[in-house]
C-alpha cells in the first residue's frame, strides 16, 4: 500500500487537537489541517506538532473537507475529525496496511487488495465519560479512508459523506469520538447543526407538518432509549437519547420556521 495523508478540519479545537494528532501520527506520512478561523491555540498546537496548516473560511463540512483532501500530497487520505482519536487496535491495522513491508504482509497482499478504493471504520462514542455501547451508536461505521482518485466528499452543508468507486473493506479497529465536552457544549452543537440542516432542507424545498414536531421528540426518544437500548448505557444513555431526540425535533421546527420566513 502507498503512503497515507491524514486530513483534519478544525475550529477552536485547542482542547482536542493534540490528542487527535498524536493518536494518528505513527501511521501518517503527513497531516493536513484546515482551520476556519480559530481564536484559540488550535493552529499553534498543530504547527508545533508538525502539521501542514491551511486557513480557509468555512462554507460547509463537505466543501471544507474536500478542500483538505485536495491539499494532500498522497492519493490515499484518512479524514479524521479533531475530536476523534484512533484506537490502538485501528492504529495497528493501519500500520500493517500502509507501512509494513514484512514478508507476511507481502504474502497476504493480493490483486483483490489492489481493487479496494476505500475503508469503513467502526466508531465508539465517548459521552459523559462513558463509551456508549448502545443508544443507537454501538454499531456505527463510517467511510473515512479512501483513494481520492476514486472518491470525493459530497458538498452537503451537514452530514457530508464520501462517494467512491471500487471495493470497500471494513476495518476492525475503532475511532473513539469525543464529540461533546459537556451538556452545554452538546446543546451548542445542536443549535449549530440544526440550523445548518434546516437551511439544507429549505434549499432542497423540503417541508414538514407542525404535527410532526410534536411527534418527533417522543418517537425518537423511544427509539433511542428503548428500541436501541440506550437504557443499558445508564444515565449517559438517557441523556444521549434525550438530546438526540431534541435534535430531531428542533431540526424540523427550524425548517418550518425558515420556510415561513421565505
Amino acid at each position: 500500500m502507498p503512503r497515507l495523508s491524514v486530513v483534519i478540519i478544525a475550529f477552536n479545537e485547542g482542547k482536542n487537537i493534540l490528542r487527535c494528532i498524536r493518536s494518528v501520527q505513527p501511521v501518517a506520512d503527513e497531516i493536513v489541517l484546515v482551520d476556519s478561523g480559530s481564536a484559540d491555540n488550535t493552529i499553534a498546537i498543530a504547527r508545533e506538532a508538525g502539521c501542514r496548516i491551511f486557513e480557509r473560511p468555512f462554507d460547509g463540512y463537505g466543501k471544507q473537507k474536500q478542500f483538505a483532501v485536495d491539499q494532500a500530497v498522497n492519493d490515499w487520505v484518512f479524514s479524521l475529525d479533531a475530536d476523534e482519536v484512533v484506537s490502538p487496535g485501528l492504529l495497528s491495522e493501519l500500520q500493517l496496511l500502509f507501512q509494513s513491508r514484512a514478508k507476511e504482509f507481502s504474502d497476504s497482499h493480493s490483486a483483490e487488495e489492489d481493487e479496494v478504493s476505500s475503508y469503513t471504520i467502526p466508531f465508539s462514542l465517548c459521552f459523559m465519560g462513558k463509551i456508549l455501547k448502545h443508544s443507537g451508536t454501538g454499531r456505527e461505521h463510517h467511510l473515512r479512508i479512501f483513494n481520492r482518485q476514486q472518491g470525493h466528499f459530497t458538498e452537503t452543508p451537514v452530514h457530508e459523506g464520501i462517494v467512491t468507486r471500487g471495493k470497500t473493506k471494513v476495518l476492525n479497529g475503532k475511532i473513539i469520538h469525543y464529540s461533546y465536552r459537556d451538556i452545554r457544549h452538546h446543546i451548542e452543537k445542536i443549535n449549530t447543526y440544526t440550523t445548518q440542516a434546516a437551511e439544507g432542507y429549505v434549499a432542497q424545498k423540503r417541508s414538514f407538518s407542525k404535527v410532526w414536531v410534536a411527534l418527533k421528540f417522543p418517537v425518537s426518544f423511544f427509539t433511542f432509549y428503548f428500541i436501541r437500548l440506550g437504557i443499558l448505557d445508564g444515565y449517559p444513555g438517557f441523556m444521549w437519547s434525550f438530546l438526540a431526540a431534541f435534535y430531531g425535533a428542533v431540526k424540523i421546527a427550524k425548517t418550518i420556521e425558515l420556510n415561513e420566513q421565505t
